[in-house]
């Protein structure tokens, strides 16, 4: 990312200049087959998820379920033993269709989380048609800290038909236990295809 510094108003005489940025580092790459769930549990399988990292990244590369339903995330305290993290969660998507004659952006309150323990949905129903997918990103803050609520925001694009829609999520683990596991999986049915990549972010 660069910093566009204006000088004069004059488009001649712009110039860039870097910004100090934390450095992304892979971690771990998961590939869905015909998978129930996709887990990451710090120390297991060269997963990292403690103290290492302040923030975690993962992407999602067209995640295709087996049914057409939405991807969901769990967390755990206890190295993957259990994943019912207490969370409140805040959901709304935006979506255009094809023809351009459809568009809008709505507040989803069937999809939000108020102290609940299970599963956080994601995303809008992904189309499991053979060319229908959904991809996007998560980011879980400071999963480690002994003081703090844990934090996590995602943004999920996904082709259903007709339809392009994007989730926007924003929610919080309400413990101040570390956060040591990281669970995805469809609401309903399996991961047929698709990725996750998790990746650490240095402090800048």
């Amino acid at each position: 990312m660069a910093l566009v510094k204006y000088n004069n108003n004059s488009i001649s005489n712009v110039t860039t200049t870097a910004l100090a940025e934390g450095s992304l580092v892979p971690i771990k790459t998961l590939t869905a087959s015909s998978s129930s769930t996709l887990s990451f549990v710090d120390g297991t399988d060269g997963v990292v998820l403690d103290s290492t990292y302040p923030i975690y990244k993962f992407e999602f590369i067209n995640i295709h379920g087996s049914v057409e339903q939405e991807l969901t995330v769990n967390f755990s305290t206890d190295g993957g033993s259990n994943y019912n993290v207490t969370k409140t969660s805040t959901f709304f998507r935006s979506a255009h269709n094809e023809a351009g004659s459809d568009a809008s952006i709505v507040y989803v309150t069937s999809r939000d989380l108020a102290q609940g323990t299970g599963n956080d949905i994601l995303s809008l129903p992904i189309g499991n048609g053979s060319d229908e997918s959904g991809s996007g990103e998560m980011t879980l803050y400071n999963p480690s800290s002994n003081t703090f609520v844990k934090h996590y925001m995602a943004q999920l694009n996904i082709n259903d038909g007709e339809y392009c829609q994007t989730s926007f999520v924003g929610g919080y683990g309400n413990t101040t236990s570390p956060i040591n596991a990281v669970r995805f999986q469809m609401d309903s049915g399996n991961i047929d295809s698709g990725k996750i990549k998790l990746y650490g972010i240095k402090d800048s």
